[in-house]
């Protein structure tokens, strides 16, 4: 079955659609089709604290298209959801109004635990047996969300202040790294032991340019690699030598920060980057929702 997930992230918006099924009591989510464009309401939001006149016009434009393949597409089911940037934007409500009312789609504003707890939905990731714990962490522009797991059971979650565009705007606070440090070092009595797994776009770049494409794997050795490699080119020459594109070309280096800092505080040695994001929690969701629904019909 098709589903599909509107994601308005910080940095850009995406739309995915995918085939959602179940297989040895799994549900594996295949992306179909993902249309992502860089509207980056985190630049405003982190500066300004609003979205601006200019940006807004873009995501309305954007979303008219949206809602247009969705009605060629005709999934099952598809659902739109708003994160850090539209969370603390002071016109965000405003703009979620607007939004409904030029184009017919209701944006549901989740807070960063709850988007922790969508893209866990995903889980079901092979580590290495002797790994005690999961870590799983999500880096956006505006913030990053981690979870630790036991066996696939929730143990804590938080959310940081700490992304890739508000470190670009240098608007994060200094206290919020000694936040995340003492809130990671909860779990040191597992450190060296803790698989991690990473999603979003510049984990999934990051093992794509230096990691094990075969295993989707980025040693930290690697990883480290890459941020001394990085740093060295400017923006332009990331453009032009890496062939990054411009919108990926900034926000790879403070990603790759954000990275090292985690890893190198709950020593560990890699971190697996299965190309995962909220988008594919949205509509895994989906899924066990509408198959619900399927078996309630059944016995009523």
């Amino acid at each position: 079955m098709i589903f599909g997930a509107i994601d308005l992230g910080s940095n850009a918006v995406r739309l995915m659609f995918a085939n959602a099924l179940e297989k040895d009591q799994r549900v594996l989510v295949e992306k179909a089709t993902l249309i992502r464009i860089p509207i980056r309401l985190g630049k405003d939001v982190y500066r300004d604290q609003s979205i601006s006149a200019k940006r807004a016009a873009n995501l309305i434009k954007t979303l008219k298209a949206f809602k247009l393949l969705i009605e060629v597409y005709k999934p099952v089911d598809y659902v739109a959801c708003g994160t850090a940037a539209m969370r603390e934007a002071d016109n965000g409500q405003q703009i979620i109004r607007q939004i409904k009312k030029e184009t017919g789609l209701d944006i549901t504003i989740i807070s960063g635990l709850e988007e922790a707890e969508i893209i866990r939905a995903t889980g079901g990731f092979s580590l290495p047996p002797h790994l005690t714990k999961t870590m799983y962490i999500d880096l956006g522009g505006g913030s990053c969300e981690i979870s630790v797991l036991d066996n696939g059971n929730l143990i804590d979650a938080n959310s940081f202040k700490i992304g890739t565009l508000r470190m670009l705007s240098k608007k994060v606070d200094e206290r919020e790294w000694v936040l995340m440090k003492k809130w990671l070092e909860g779990f040191s009595n597992d450190f060296g032991n803790i698989g991690v797994i990473g999603s979003g776009g510049n984990i999934n770049k990051l093992t794509k340019l230096y990691g094990n494409t075969t295993l989707n794997t980025l040693g930290l050795d690697n990883l480290e690699q890459a941020y001394h490699h990085l740093r060295s080119f400017t923006l332009k020459e990331r453009i032009n030598n890496l062939g990054l594109r411009p919108d990926r070309a900034d926000v790879i280096v403070p990603a790759a920060r954000v990275f090292l800092f985690i890893l190198r505080t709950i020593k560990a040695k890699e971190i697996l980057a299965p190309k995962i994001g909220l988008a594919d929690g949205l509509i895994h969701n989906l899924f066990l929702k509408h198959k619900k629904l399927t078996v309630k019909g059944k016995f009523q």
